[in-house]
């Protein structure tokens, strides 16, 4: 029986919020557990969005988190398709867009992010599309069939993982697919230039083409439909569809308004949060996309000292695991999310791995062991000899050898480590 004595609201209907809710009841939690989605779609994963459902691979049911069935049964109250317009912190109440309150005793935000938008004429065209959510892929996955189908042709964006893995996916189905970078590489952001040719020539071996340093400055139609896209460098492609895809922001109007403390710039924006994820409120919690939350001592200081830089991370590691970690807290127990921050991606028959946090300017130094020309290698992002990040592609079963040299903050043999023949997990810590 739940004990109504006590309230958790989860606001988020995200892998983050479900999984909190899950650990609630899996640590034995009896109060109420309330979540609350502003999407009616019960709680899914987003990966498939851009990988697997997009790509026509896998069937819709295959991204939701739990069957609707499980939030009855584990006595989770759902509030699908319902929005929170307010937090009222001194009467620890939320206030929802029907006008209704709930009463909180611990509040998690696990609101996620949205997409950035294109802020250039023609994006009320009918073929420009964003990709955050299943909707979004619902759309996607049948516009890219029938532009296979019409060899008609795809512009995107940015060149950053959705817009790649959405390009990959695009030419799966035959698509015509032109990428508007405004970096010279694509992931200039995310992994730095090092590895950035490899991409690049990853995707024009499959008919993708690029269009670096340059930007949308128009989306042209007729009839409301789009027929090409203008780029600042006077350029223009033809165009049936148009996807923006250059980046997301946290969604933190609700906790701003709310008075919470908010990350800087360089953290990435989003909620701050501590290394148990509690907010500037000792009853509020954030989890997810939307929490900035201490980088491990590992990768913020090369082995030493705290961990007390703010990052924030959209990928779904961190919301697998995040929203376990706020809801431990929340119950009270004594909690440090330091995880390594981990992502995947998968593109035609590419699949890698990334652990770690080194974004250009953070290392000094790419070791790459195994061969890029055969698409089968671990690249490694060093600052002072130390691991700060690692990549396995096509090479599987060395993520936790990865992630060891990172804790480690060891100066590493540099020729060992290019080396193949010598294995991870022999290398220094």
């Amino acid at each position: 029986m739940v004990d109504a004595h006590r309230t958790f609201v989860i606001v988020g209907g995200g892998l983050a919020g479900a999984k909190a809710a899950e650990t609630l009841r899996a640590e034995g939690f009896t109060g109420r557990v309330i979540l609350i989605g502003d999407e009616r779609d019960h709680p899914y994963e987003r990966p498939p969005l851009s990988k697997g459902y997009l790509a026509g691979k896998d069937g819709r049911d295959s991204v939701f988190v739990q069957k609707p069935a499980w939030y009855a049964g584990a006595q989770v109250e759902l509030h699908l398709g319902q929005t929170v317009t307010a937090v009222d912190r001194d009467t620890h109440r939320i206030l929802l867009g029907d006008g209704t309150s709930l009463r909180y005793d611990k509040l998690l935000l696990a609101t996620g992010a949205e997409p950035r938008r294109l802020d250039i004429p023609g994006t009320e065209l009918a073929g420009v599309h964003h990709l955050r959510r299943l909707a979004h892929a619902d759309r996607l996955r049948q516009v890219l069939s029938a532009l296979g189908r019409d060899n008609g042709h795809l512009v995107i964006a940015g060149a950053g993982w959705i817009g790649l893995e959405v390009a990959a996916a695009a030419r799966g189905y035959g698509a015509e697919v032109t990428v508007v970078e405004a970096e010279p590489t694509p992931l200039h952001q995310a992994i730095g230039p090092e590895l950035g040719q490899f991409f690049t020539e990853l995707h024009q071996d499959r008919g993708v083409r690029f269009h670096f340093g340059a930007r949308l400055t128009e989306i042209t139609g007729q009839d409301g439909m789009v027929l090409a896209a203008r780029t600042d460098d006077g350029e223009e492609h033809p165009a049936h569809d148009v996807l923006a895809a250059i980046g997301a922001a946290p969604r933190t109007a609700l906790a701003e308004a709310a008075g919470l403390t908010l990350a800087g710039r360089s953290a990435g924006g989003g909620i701050a949060v501590d290394a148990s994820l509690r907010t500037s409120d000792p009853d509020i919690y954030a989890a997810g996309d939307v929490a900035a939350f201490p980088l491990t001592a590992a990768l913020a200081s090369g082995g030493s000292g705290p961990g007390d830089r703010l990052v924030r991370v959209e990928h779904w590691a961190n919301a697998l695991n995040g929203g376990p970690a706020a809801a431990r807290a929340m119950l009270g127990q004594d909690i440090t999310y330091d995880r390594i921050p981990y992502f995947f991606s998968d593109q035609y028959d590419l699949g890698l791995e990334y652990s770690g946090w080194a974004p250009p300017g953070s290392y000094d130094q790419v070791v790459v062991r195994g061969d890029a020309g055969k698409r089968e290698f671990v690249a490694f992002w060093l600052k002072d000899r130390r691991v700060l990040a690692g990549m396995n592609v096509n090479v599987w079963d060395v993520t936790e050898d990865i992630q060891r040299l990172i804790r480690s903050g060891a100066p590493q043999d540099l020729d060992a480590l290019a080396d193949p023949t010598v294995p991870l997990a022999a290398l220094g810590t």
